[in-house]
């Protein structure tokens, strides 16, 4: 039976609010496959429809142009890699200091770096798009290195203190890993396993933290 009410229509059991997501997550999915594949300047509205199967109009009814979906789906990225994170932390209850570091960077590098069309969009396609666009990566990198001052904060404690603080030193270790991880997500195959990626990013952090060695 068909149902239609002021707050939306169900069609085949599924509400306006359901088919409306289905269609966001499409489009997103489609900025992961064409602007990481071709980049951001060579892809159109067109190009999105098509790869989404969904038309132009549906676009405009959920992205006010290119940018507001660029934005969008860096944002995507970054709460993967986020959440991937989160949780290899949560798993690793009465481990040291180092399998915690192993276990984050795992997460991330695999999450970003392991498909070389988000790590694009993460760390080349965002740059020189606008005043906007740029505004909102720094926010985005903010809220990682607050991410990593607080869990250095909460591993090492009050004993020790990094040197130049563990805001400095969650900056820095941000940005060796955007560069490293970066640089391998462009390096044809065969890559570097990411176990060496890891080691090289736990020996960074170790310049920083004790009893990472």
């Amino acid at each position: 039976m068909t149902v239609a009410d002021d707050q939306g229509r169900i069609y085949a059991g599924r509400s306006s609010a359901v088919r409306r997501a289905d269609r966001r997550a499409r489009f997103l999915h489609a900025g992961i496959e064409v602007i990481g594949g071709r980049g951001y300047a060579a892809t159109s509205v067109a190009d999105i429809c098509a790869a989404a199967g969904l038309a132009r109009s549906q676009f405009y009814s959920e992205f006010a142009n290119r940018e507001a979906l660029l934005v969008d789906v860096y944002d995507l990225i970054q709460d993967d890699a986020l959440a991937a994170v989160v949780a290899a932390l949560d798993e690793q209850v009465d481990r040291d200091r180092r399998s915690l570091v192993v276990a984050a960077m795992t997460a991330l590098v695999g999450s970003i770096g392991g498909d070389p069309r988000r790590a694009r969009i993460s760390y080349l396609e965002m740059l020189g798009v606008s005043d906007d666009v740029e505004q909102h990566r720094t926010r985005r990198r903010a809220q990682w290195v607050e991410f990593f001052e607080n869990t250095l904060r909460s591993e090492v404690g009050s004993d020790f203190v990094p040197p130049g603080g563990y805001r400095l030193a969650a900056t820095a270790f941000l940005g060796a890993l955007t560069e490293i991880v970066s640089d391998w997500s462009r390096t044809a195959p065969p890559r570097p396993p990411i176990e060496q990626i890891v080691d090289t990013m736990v020996a960074v952090l170790a310049a920083f933290v004790p009893d990472l060695n």
